[in-house]
């Protein structure tokens, strides 16, 4: 149950028909993607690779979920090399080294506050992003 509570999953875990015994399907159909993902995280708790690679990890999830895998990956990422691919460049704040690749090739290497300081690629993709987001929820605001 540690790597279920450390990848925020034990809530909803708790809250399924049969808790951590309940059957959720081939490949985790019954769940929402990002149940799916925070299952895998903590699934890759257990295992404690020295190494782990993320591809996508908060792909396909509205905001308030992606802040909870985020919290996951905080505690999965935690003493260990990992290589995160990533579109959500929010996703990738806390890394030690970021690498832009621009159509294949490497644009800028450095750490989030640097490459936004030194307002190239990763900046203005950045800012795009907050953008969008603030838009985002903006909209949701109005619908309520």
């Amino acid at each position: 149950m540690a790597g279920a509570r450390a990848a925020h999953a034990h809530e909803f875990i708790l809250r399924l028909p049969q808790g951590y015994d309940s059957l959720v399907g081939e490949r985790g159909q019954a769940l929402s993607g990002g149940e799916r993902q925070r299952i895998s995280i903590a699934r890759a708790l257990l295992i404690d690779p020295r190494i782990l690679i993320l591809d996508e990890a908060t792909a396909s999830v509205d905001t308030e979920t992606e802040r909870e895998i985020q919290a996951a990956l905080d505690n999965l990422v935690r003493g260990r090399t990992t290589i995160a691919v990533a579109h959500r460049l929010s996703t990738l704040r806390h890394a030690d080294r970021l690498v832009v690749l621009d159509k294949g090739h490497i644009v800028e290497v450095g750490r989030h506050e640097a490459l936004l300081a030194s307002n190239g690629v990763y900046a203005q993709l950045y800012a795009a992003q907050a953008r969008q987001v603030d838009s985002d929820l903006g909209e949701n605001e109005c619908a309520d």
